[in-house]
């Protein structure tokens, strides 16, 4: 069980961890219910599979802006629409295949949404052709910089800015921080952005203060970013 009392008491400028952790154990009702709504890394990470990437980045896309239980109940119909997510199976579909797809009732019938799948299993192809695969890039890019993971699957992707590709990463557990309603209005009730947060600048600023909470506290990005969205709002047990 982790505790606040083991975390470092060097003095910065910012609130430290320890304390952010002690107020979210309080409102969830103690240190070890607290530790249990904490993400979990996935050891298995690199040896998912292209497909596997593939169809876990389109379900994040289609569930941006949309009710997820009801693409959830859709996956399995998306799977067997798409072939399994195959992404060298995928770019053979001949532009009628494509288009009975964006007018199947068994899907999400969203055409910008439905052609980032095969934008993105290209992309998925090129990033694997550059680097041995793409599961290996994604997998040992580094955590402390991982505002320039979400900026290269923004950049040679399709439809994954914004929260939708640092989704993506914690639901496959790389490590991520996550910058919800809740942690922006942290950080910026603390004054600790002067930019928007969607700006280069603004994620600089985020990632760095991540990275000096992970120095203290020794937790992954992805229970930090947990631990402090418990910390604040109107989230208690």
């Amino acid at each position: 069980m982790i505790s606040p009392l083991f975390f470092s008491q060097d003095q910065v400028e910012m609130e430290s961890f320890a304390a952010i952790w002690q107020r979210a154990a309080e409102r969830k009702g103690g240190d070890a219910a607290l530790q249990a709504l904490l993400p979990q890394a996935n050891p298995n990470l690199a040896e998912m599979t292209d497909a596997q990437m593939l169809s876990a980045m389109s379900s994040q896309i289609f569930k941006s802006g949309f009710v997820w239980r009801v693409v959830d109940n859709k996956w399995p119909a998306f799977e067997q629409a798409f072939w399994g997510f195959e992404p060298t199976k995928l770019l053979m579909m001949s532009p009628e295949q494509i288009e009975q797809r964006g007018s199947d009732t068994a899907l999400i019938r969203h055409g910008k949404k439905i052609q980032s799948i095969f934008d993105n299993a290209q992309m998925i192809l090129n990033i694997g052709y550059d680097h041995g695969s793409f599961v290996q890039w994604l997998a040992q890019y580094d955590s402390r910089n991982i505002i320039g993971l979400w900026q290269e699957l923004k950049k040679q992707g399709n439809r994954l800015g914004g929260n939708t590709g640092p989704y993506f990463l914690r639901s496959i557990g790389k490590d991520t921080f996550l910058l919800t309603n809740d942690i922006v209005g942290y950080l910026k009730a603390h004054d600790l952005l002067d930019a928007a947060p969607t700006s280069k600048k603004g994620m600089q600023q985020a990632q760095d203060i991540f990275n000096q909470w992970q120095d203290e506290s020794g937790l992954p990005l992805a229970q930090i970013s947990k631990v402090v969205s418990c910390s604040v709002g109107d989230n208690r047990v």
